[in-house]
């Protein structure tokens, strides 16, 4: 599978200076492991792997002394060949279990260049925040590895050509041919229901068969599951399923903000505020805050206490709700906006946007709105052909934005100030 993150791996390798460290983090199962496999098989001459989960004893090596010299030699002791400079790349995965590792990055950032290191890990953003982890801030390059997105997905697909199109006409702004047009929507409803994450993708590839897609979404589930046992309280952890498993409760009400009272009656931020932190810091959820004002910056505007939640794939999210194929007529009810607001909001942190939506009290509401060079612009989803909204109309009256975009299930076009833009073009709006 083509990853677009190898482009900046390549990036970093070919540093003329040399290379931090670098930590690669994300969600458990979006592909770390596979990718730094794949990029070393065509960019180095050797591999170092050391996985600190798989072979627990590797850990003892970062014992007492973590200068880079000893480690080094070390490992070479251990597999029993050199490590060469530029060469070889050494890859620490699962470093959350080996905090010395984690430390010792620091130390090959300030006097061992030469060597290429990469470290993976999964609920990172996590562990670094316990008191006994010395995380080495400013040492290492960090790279955010997320579930593959509908354009990765085509590639996967060995849908080149396609993409090609639609790159064509979201630059042109030209309407894409009606028979891909209707192909690619149809390609995106799948993609709904497969998601991102590697293994069910490569299930779908194998098989073709979406309930077995369903087991390996609800393996991927239950994992995550007992990673909330094993890396919180066990207080702690009951909160954070809790939190968890009300987001397509959440997400199936006409007003998506998270609302603490669908958890449990009588549930607060006092009592959920810490699972709801841990939940996005694992890098299982996106935050998308409120917002009152389109002025920017949007960050200075944002209301913390109002937001809501959506997985970090859409897949995932269609699994656990129960949402399928057969619910993607135009009258399948309210879910289906859900599911296309839950991509647009995968979409959108893929290409990097801190998500936010907009609101007026009792008058209109903006899906999202986004923020690139100081522009901002809000962006209206519509699972389907029906674009009448007097939300996005309030909002341009109000702030006179250069131009709105509308997601939707229409094609390429533009008029009366709104860029229209079909949804499975959504990896597209990072040029916005």
């Amino acid at each position: 599978m083509e990853r677009k993150l190898t482009q900046r791996l390549l990036a970093w390798k070919n540093q003329p200076e040399g290379s931090l460290p670098l930590l690669l983090y994300g969600a458990r199962q979006v592909g770390k492991t596979y990718l730094i496999e794949q990029f070393a098989a065509q960019h180095y001459e050797d591999f170092l792997p050391v996985n600190f989960e798989r072979s627990p004893a590797m850990q003892t090596l970062f014992d007492g002394d973590i200068s880079p010299e000893r480690i080094i030699r070390l490992l070479e002791a251990h597999r029993g060949r050199p490590v060469v400079p530029h060469k070889t790349l050494i890859f620490f995965d699962e470093i959350q279990v080996c905090e010395r590792a984690l430390t010792s990055l620091k130390y090959f950032a300030e006097c061992a260049t030469r060597y290429h290191v990469v470290a993976a890990g999964s609920l990172l953003g996590v562990v670094i925040h316990r008191e006994n982890y010395s995380f080495p801030v400013g040492k290492v390059a960090m790279e955010f590895l997320r579930p593959l997105d509908f354009e990765e997905f085509l590639m996967a697909l060995d849908k080149k050509a396609l993409v090609e199109e639609i790159r064509h006409s979201f630059v042109n702004n030209l309407p894409l041919a009606p028979v891909l047009h209707e192909q690619t929507l149809d390609l995106l409803h799948t993609y709904w229901i497969v998601g991102g994450m590697p293994a069910a993708v490569a299930q779908y590839l194998k098989t073709g068969s979406l309930p077995a897609v369903a087991e390996i979404q609800t393996a991927i589930l239950n994992a995550y599951i007992a990673d909330m046992a094993k890396y919180a309280t066990a207080v702690e952890s009951v909160k954070i399923r809790t939190a968890f498993d009300s987001i397509p409760a959440q997400l199936a009400k006409e007003n998506r903000k998270f609302q603490y009272k669908v958890i449990k009656k009588g549930a607060s931020a006092s009592h959920f505020g810490v699972a709801i932190d841990w939940l996005c810091a694992s890098g299982m959820v996106h935050k998308c805050r409120r917002i009152d004002q389109g002025t920017a910056p949007l960050a200075a505007v944002a209301d913390l206490s109002a937001f809501k939640l959506y997985m970090a794939d859409t897949g995932l999210l269609s699994a656990k709700s129960g949402f399928g194929l057969g619910n993607l007529s135009v009258d399948a009810g309210p879910f289906k906006g859900a599911v296309a607001e839950n991509y647009c909001a995968q979409s959108f942190a893929a290409q990097g946007h801190e998500l936010y939506y907009w609101e007026s009290p009792s008058v209109a509401e903006v899906d999202f709105v986004l923020q690139r060079n100081g522009q901002i612009v809000p962006v209206e989803v519509k699972s389907g052909e029906h674009v009448r909204s007097k939300s996005l109309a309030s909002y341009m009256q109000k702030y006179k934005p250069p131009y709105a975009i509308r997601l939707s299930a229409k094609n390429f076009g533009f008029a009366d100030g709104i860029r229209s833009v079909p949804l499975y073009a959504a990896f597209l709006l990072d040029r916005v």
